[in-house]
């Protein structure tokens, strides 16, 4: 099987290495290329040439930046002493979302991997987890998580969609995860239509949906809900996911939170974002 290759943005905290375990368990099953990547947030007018000199406009002190980048060049340094010379390490100057997402896209990886904190309340409405915030902006898919996975046992997949209108998305990771450790897919649609008429309409889009996106083995759900994100969590009660995958139509912002969103920032489980196809 080809390599994965994975991207770890990390600020060197316990949720970074919560994202190095989860790839870790990937590898069982899966060979990897594992690069860390860290960004250092300095305003655009600090550049940095291939020789890693520093430049600004005078805007923010040469020296300060410098001294910045030296510390995370050695904390850089650190995690391949940690983790073993394998791992690729990066270091990049920019906007944090906007250079995860552009060096992810730029550089062909597979699936961006990263520990969040989550995000409550009006932290949540003004600006949100920098996890939520990458994934509704990069078209590579978001594997996040809360807490350590270390012992994950990947068996059973939710896939969580509307499918209304079967085609074909972007789930070559779920692809991947399902051949490499034989897992089930379960694919789930919440609806606020208790109808049996309804119920039977959405079986028939589901198995056409699996039919086109090449998902043979799979259970359909169709659940009763007030939305999306309380569906799933009910869900995962009745029946314990291991991972959750859900697509995003990339939209965000103070009045609009996808499910995705909120269930990157509330749910205690690895999820996996990825972009829908228009």
């Amino acid at each position: 099987m080809e390599a994965l290759k994975v991207l770890i943005p990390t600020d060197f905290s316990v949720q970074a290495e919560y994202a190095y375990l989860m790839v870790k368990k990937l590898e069982e099953k899966i060979p990897v290329q594992i690069h860390f990547l860290h960004v250092l947030s300095v305003p655009d007018t600090v550049t940095m040439d291939m020789d890693g000199n520093i430049q600004t406009c005078g805007e923010i002190s040469v020296d300060y930046v410098v001294s910045q980048k030296t510390i995370a060049e050695r904390k850089l340094n650190d995690l391949k002493v940690l983790y073993g010379s394998t791992i690729s390490t990066h270091l990049e100057l920019g906007k944090l979302t906007e250079k995860i997402v552009s060096y992810a896209q730029s550089n062909n990886f597979d699936v961006i991997v990263m520990g969040t904190k989550g995000a409550w309340g009006l932290k949540e409405k003004l600006s949100g987890s920098e996890t939520q915030l990458v994934a509704r902006q990069s078209t590579v898919p978001v594997l996040s998580l809360m807490c350590d996975r270390s012992d994950l046992i990947i068996e059973n997949i939710l896939l969580v969609h509307d499918f209304s209108n079967p085609k074909n998305e972007n789930l070559a990771l779920l692809h991947k995860l399902i051949k490499a450790f034989n897992t089930k897919a379960h694919l789930l649609q919440i609806t606020k239509d208790t109808s049996e008429e309804k119920k039977s309409s959405i079986i028939s889009y589901m198995k056409l949906f699996a039919s086109i996106n090449g998902i043979d083995n799979f259970e359909l759900h169709v659940l009763n809900d007030s939305d999306v994100e309380n569906g799933v969590i009910h869900f995962n009660q009745m029946q314990e996911m291991d991972i959750i995958c859900i697509g995003t139509n990339g939209k965000g912002g103070l009045f609009h939170h996808s499910a995705n969103e909120k269930l990157i920032n509330h749910l205690f489980k690895p999820i996996i974002t990825y972009h829908l196809k228009n």
